[in-house]
Parts: C-alpha cells; structure tokens; sequence
C-alpha cells in the first residue's frame, strides 16, 4: 500500500495486511482498524499525541460519540484533563482532502456542546490549531499534554 508521508515525526505506526485490505492498529481502541485516508491521519495524529504531546492514553476517546439538538455526532479524537473535562476535540480528515472554512465549522458546532478551550483540524499534512486565551487565536503546531492544561486554566 502506499500511503504519504504525513507532517508528522516518524511515529510507530502498525500495519497488517488482511486478505481483503489493510489494517492499522489503534492503541486507544486497542483493535484493528481498515486502513482508509483518514484513519492513516487519525493513527498518526493519536500516537504524536501520546508519543511527542505526552497525552494521557487513558484520557483520550477515538470516535467518541455525543448528542447536540436532537443529533448524534463523532469527534475524531478527545483528550481529557486530570479531572475528566474535555480539553482538546480533534477532527481529522483524509491527507487529500482540503481543510476548508465547512470543516472548521463542523469542529466549531462540536464545540457548542464541550466548550473547550482547544480544537485542531487536521488532514495530517497541515495542523490548524484554536486555542482560546481572552479570545479565540489560530497557530498551526500541536500543543503538548501540559500545554493543553495550562491553556485550561486561562479558559473562563
């Protein structure tokens, strides 16, 4: 399978080939997954943040699932603080798809419901992160574990 390289430090990532398609291991879920263009992104996305950001595996949900006015939704990617708040909503998207203002609107109404201080859009090769500090400000790297936490303490 060929699969681009992501903008992503090199990351141990699991491959296996079934007999039908390729699977990637996500240690969150702790199963193998079918290896679509998203999930390469989300794979990589989740090992940089437990292996570079120090992100708690233990406070991090893949798909984790919500309802928001009636309708039930998927974040790609949660990570929680100490006490169980969500601190980061991750959405991620296939290496060739345009991350576009849509996108950013779809994690944006996620955010209604969790109002956290940090959401990041990614498609694995451009990282777009919002972080809330008196206003809501844009940087395009991934913030670590501990950043994530004091970036909390700033959020009213």
């Amino acid at each position: 399978m060929n699969l681009p390289a992501l903008n992503f430090p090199e990351l141990n990532i699991k491959i296996r080939s079934n007999k039908t398609y390729y699977e990637i291991y996500d240690c969150i879920r702790k199963k193998w997954i079918k290896l679509t263009p998203e999930e390469w992104v989300r794979q990589h996305l989740i090992k940089y943040l437990i292996e570079i950001a120090k992100c708690p595996p233990s406070l991090m949900q893949v798909e984790y699932s919500f309802s928001l006015f009636q309708k039930n939704f998927r974040i790609d990617i949660a990570v929680f603080s100490n006490n169980l708040n969500p601190i980061l909503l991750c959405e991620c998207k296939a290496y060739n798809v345009e991350l576009t203002y849509s996108s950013l609107t779809q994690l944006a109404y996620y955010n209604l419901h969790y109002k956290t201080p940090c959401i990041l859009l990614t498609n694995g090769l451009k990282h777009i992160l919002f972080y809330y500090n008196d206003e809501w400000k844009i940087d395009y790297k991934i913030p670590t574990y501990t950043e994530l936490q004091n970036m909390c303490k700033t959020r009213v």
